[in-house]
């Protein structure tokens, strides 16, 4: 069995759609369709059934993608094996990310990561359904690292701390409590909201903090990032409670009174998975270049250090870079 169909093969089952799946490739369309059939005519089966327009996979497809992964896995690591130089670096990192990445200085990362590794292919992708969809995304072997934010990490994915956000209060300058330095979830009981969509780690926390304190509010707007909530509270169309994203525009931002904890923004891997070099390193840029750390400071973290961390660092000496 040749390890170019077993590419193919994933690439379809991540995409649903072997125009896509060519696309990333860098395949003729007809290549990837030759591929499929020569590998399920190996097989003895389909390895995909059509729903609309989108495949989706056979029974016999869903039993081989887990053992294709993990062979293409292996087949990668033997190729890092040989690589000695971090310009001969090669690999494709799939990574998760926020809709809106301001709160971690991710274009200086990766900038700084290509001029380091310029052979290696970093894909960027967010989620429709926040941190939530980026957890599952993992867990499915769709991405290699993502950016998380939930108040606790989703069982099998192992996060790396890098910062914590605290929760404040952004309001419209002519709102009746923009004079106030401090409110609390019960000033706001009856106000309209603004905030992002359910599945966000903000969201997740926010929710929890009212119902705890028997608070039913009344949302009017949903969004899909942190800054776009925060502008809409300036114009008046609601109050806003969520993470500070670092910029406030027009809007008057306040102190919340109630302790609800801040949302901890970390770098996941599935729980014990085989990472490649390229990902490994990657993972260690990020953390390196991340304000915040993972030590104890003002985020109130432990120093606990997850998996990508601990995976990126005991290959440190073997591909000779270095941990800044």
């Amino acid at each position: 069995m040749e390890t170019r169909l077993l590419e193919q093969f994933v690439a379809v089952a991540d995409e649903g759609n072997v125009t896509r799946a060519a696309a990333r490739l860098f395949a003729a369309q007809s290549t990837v369709s030759a591929g499929l059939q020569s590998l399920e005519r190996e097989l003895g089966g389909a390895l995909f059934d059509r729903v609309g327009r989108r495949l989706t996979l056979s029974p016999l497809g869903e039993a081989l993608l887990p053992d294709a992964r993990a062979a293409l896995g292996a087949v990668e690591r033997l190729r890092d094996g040989a690589v000695t130089a971090d310009a001969q670096l090669r690999g494709r990192v799939r990574v998760g990310i926020f809709a809106n990445m301001d709160i971690v200085d991710l274009p200086r990362i990766i900038t700084t990561f290509h001029a380091r590794h310029p052979l290696v292919d970093v894909h960027l992708s967010a989620s429709a359904a926040g941190t939530t969809g980026l957890a599952e995304d993992l867990r499915a072997g769709r991405l290699d690292l993502a950016f998380t934010a939930l108040p606790q990490d989703p069982p099998g994915i192992a996060v790396t701390p890098l910062r914590a956000l605290p929760f404040r209060v952004y309001v419209a300058p002519r709102h009746r409590l923009a004079d106030h330095a401090v409110v609390s979830l019960a000033e706001l009981a009856d106000e309209p909201f603004v905030d992002t969509a359910r599945g966000f780690g903000n969201r997740i926390i926010l929710d929890a903090a009212l119902r705890d304190r028997g608070i039913r509010r009344r949302i009017v707007a949903e969004m899909n990032d942190l800054p776009s909530v925060v502008r809409f509270a300036a114009t008046g169309l609601g109050v806003a409670v969520v993470p500070d994203p670092g910029t406030a525009g027009d809007a008057v931002v306040l102190e919340l009174a109630d302790p609800v904890e801040p949302l901890r923004v970390g770098l996941a891997t599935a729980a014990g998975a085989a990472l490649n070099r390229a990902t490994r390193a990657l993972a260690r840029a990020v953390v390196g270049g991340t304000d915040g750390g993972t030590g104890g400071g003002t985020d109130g973290s432990t120093g606990r250090v997850g998996s990508a961390e601990r995976s990126a660092g005991s290959d440190q000496a073997a591909d000779g870079s270095s941990s800044r």
